[in-house]
């Protein structure tokens, strides 16, 4: 090992570690200064959470589409990408799929119309992200300003175009509910003991598309040109790789996989586009392809906390008046800054004790 670089199993694992634990005891501290206990306040969120199986079945549903959203960051990362426009990407993934939904669901059955759902919010989301993606590869402009940039732009066109699609006489901004036929199984048929809870075959598919990746990034040549695109361009262009076309495909499966997360949340659970229904579940997917290190297991495991976070934080507010629901916000943002600003916080002392170690 040498004197000034980290084992990867130290960066992979042990820092995002304790950047967690830091998120958390600062976390406690805050819940200490609102006159509740921390320990029993942590006792209540785990057994929401994870330990109840119908709430950690909601636990898994929010995860399914935080997984979606991880990976869209996860991608556009490995190419040297920051990503940040994954909310629009959803956004613009969910009219995809309801668009889909409202030409063909009164025509085709269930195994032909959810594919199609799945296709449309993928092209969609796709779509939003390729504007970008060019722009960064042949105009030079740079991918995190235009992502967010698009965000709002996506915001603002939704607003009219979810406005345009409200069935006559209803007040509710959101489009008709879709048939049945556009309902993605429920895993309760399977597991009762999960109980009424919307946790779908979205979770399923989130997980094969966790090993997708995987196989995808680190065992494939289209992801070796991703990654060497995203260590060292310059190098990768001169080794062959063209990295305007890399650029571009990253930035389209990025989005694509961005798209993907609306099918959970729209035919998953509500089976009709809403405003806002992403609900900041672009913006988490930064978080966890942060603090998963762009890992499909630390993917998986950043979005079962995040989903945690959420649903434990929902009983927990319940049970406990003094803690807001606004305080897991303020968890999250926390996790953030840890894992992603402060993520290097521990290196230097982490490096010089394995060389204590080392020596001795």
């Amino acid at each position: 090992m040498k004197t000034t670089e980290l084992p990867r199993w130290a960066t992979a694992f042990v820092l995002p570690v304790l950047n967690l634990l830091s998120a958390l005891l600062v976390a406690a501290l805050v819940i200490y200064l609102l006159g509740e206990s921390p320990l029993e306040s942590l006792g209540i969120l785990f057994n929401s959470a994870i330990i109840n199986p119908e709430g950690l079945s909601y636990t898994l549903f929010y995860a399914s589409t935080f997984i979606f959203t991880g990976l869209a960051v996860s991608i556009a990362m490995k190419a040297g990408l920051f990503n940040i426009g994954g909310e629009g990407q959803m956004y613009f993934g969910g009219l995809g799929l309801t668009l889909t939904m409202l030409a063909l669901d009164a025509t085709l059955p269930a195994w032909l119309l959810i594919p199609a759902g799945m296709l449309g919010a993928a092209v969609f989301g796709a779509a939003w992200a390729c504007i970008p993606g060019y722009l960064q590869a042949k105009r030079g402009s740079h991918v995190v300003v235009t992502t967010i940039m698009f965000n709002f732009i996506a915001a603002d066109l939704m607003n009219f175009i979810i406005n345009k699609l409200v069935p006559v006489g209803q007040q509710n901004p959101a489009s008709r509910v879709f048939a049945d036929a556009a309902a993605m199984p429920r895993l309760n048929t399977l597991f009762p003991v999960l109980g009424d809870t919307p946790l779908n075959i979205s979770f399923l598919i989130a997980i094969a598309a966790l090993a997708v990746y995987g196989v995808m990034v680190w065992r494939s040549p289209w992801g070796y040109r991703l990654r060497a695109t995203g260590l060292n361009s310059h190098a990768a262009h001169y080794a062959g790789v063209r990295i305007s076309r890399t650029i571009v495909v990253a930035m389209l499966v990025s989005g694509a996989l961005a798209g993907l997360a609306a099918v959970n949340s729209i035919m998953g659970s509500t089976h009709y586009l809403s405003l806002n229904f992403p609900a900041g579940a672009g913006f988490i997917g930064i978080a966890i392809a942060l603090m998963g290190r762009q890992h499909p297991v630390g993917i998986f495991l950043s979005s079962v906390l995040f989903g945690a976070l959420i649903q434990g934080g929902f009983d927990l507010s319940l049970e406990k008046p003094n803690i807001p629901q606004e305080t897991f916000i303020f968890i999250q943002g926390l996790i953030i800054l840890f894992c992603g600003a402060m993520e290097n916080f521990y290196a230097p002392a982490l490096l010089k004790l394995l060389n204590l170690g080392k020596k001795g």
